[in-house]
């Protein structure tokens, strides 16, 4: 005498489970594969928003180092000029440009007097 053992696991199973574990695996699938690319294309739009990102930054940082390196520059010219006005501006040029000039030195200083009654008339 032979014995076989089969085991059918739907043979446990409520009315309503066997029904639905008789349904074909595609609407499953389907769901999955909806989910699925549903994710992928979320992902691909982060991933485009995170390039854009990064390139935005990219060009921000290298348009601070260029006017990080202009006002460097402006900031070293400004000292120079600085330096020149001051050379130029010193006492002994200006005494020299005015003896140039035919500028003479005055002895005597006058002061004119302005009577307060006539500078206020209305």
């Amino acid at each position: 005498m032979t014995h076989a053992l089969t085991l059918n696991p739907r043979t446990g199973l409520s009315p309503s489970a066997r029904s639905f574990a008789s349904r074909p695996i595609s609407i499953r699938i389907n769901f999955s594969q909806r989910i699925f690319w549903i994710l992928n294309f979320i992902l691909i739009i982060l991933l485009g928003l995170y390039i854009f990102q990064v390139g935005t930054l990219t060009q921000a940082i290298y348009l601070i180092k260029d006017y990080e390196k202009k006002l460097d520059s402006l900031s070293k010219e400004n000292e120079i000029l600085e330096i020149n006005f001051s050379k130029s501006n010193s006492l002994s040029n200006i005494e020299n440009f005015l003896s140039k000039e035919n500028f003479v030195k005055s002895n005597k200083v006058k002061y004119i007097q302005i009577l307060e009654s006539s500078v206020l008339n209305k």
